[in-house]
């Protein structure tokens, strides 16, 4: 992906902060990255990790996901293209499948991906292992995945995973944060 089509993640944090009426001081603290770092993000002179990037996002009470989604305009019909990254961390690559603020997000995660921290999201998210092998502890219990398999995840659960084998390829479909899932009552 050239950087014309990059998405510029910086603009969404600015927005975000600001938007919490936040300083970069407070966000450096609550995220433990340098003021002049998160200066240069803003002003898309320094691209963050991913690692980076879901501090930052914590720091705004938000997702990685939400501001890549946020970085980037929706469109109604969008082709993402094999090979298309966001060029984000070293050694492993995040791709949005689904660019742009949409009621789906869909990311793929290649490469050695370690999520590390535990995740809570509002809405069902569905995992799926394309390549490679990961585990996912949900709830007090781990699940092994191979190739082709899927967890499904409703809103709430807590939950974290990572790749078990090199070049390991994983699919996150989620509903967007900014749209409710309602139990059906019927």
């Amino acid at each position: 992906m050239d950087d014309k089509e990059t998405p510029r993640v910086g603009a969404a944090v600015r927005r975000r902060r600001r938007a919490l009426e936040l300083t970069l001081a407070v966000v450096a603290e609550r995220s433990g990255l340098s003021v002049p770092f998160l200066s240069q993000v803003e002003n898309e002179r320094a691209r963050p990790s991913m690692r980076s990037l879901e501090k930052v996002a914590d720091a705004l009470c938000t997702t990685a996901v939400e501001l890549l989604a946020a970085a980037d305009p929706a469109r109604s019909v969008d082709v993402v293209r094999a090979g298309d990254d966001q060029g984000l961390p070293r050694g492993a690559v995040v791709r949005q499948l689904v660019r742009g603020h949409h009621h789906l997000q869909a990311t793929e995660f290649t490469g050695d991906h370690d999520a590390g921290r535990e995740f809570q999201h509002r809405n069902d998210e569905l995992l799926y292992v394309a390549d490679g092998a990961a585990e996912v502890e949900a709830e007090g219990s781990a699940y092994r995945l191979g190739r082709g398999d899927t967890l499904y995840m409703t809103g709430g659960v807590r939950h974290r995973w990572r790749a078990t084998e090199p070049d390991t390829r994983i699919v996150v479909v989620s509903l967007a944060d900014h749209i409710d899932a309602v139990e059906d009552k019927r």
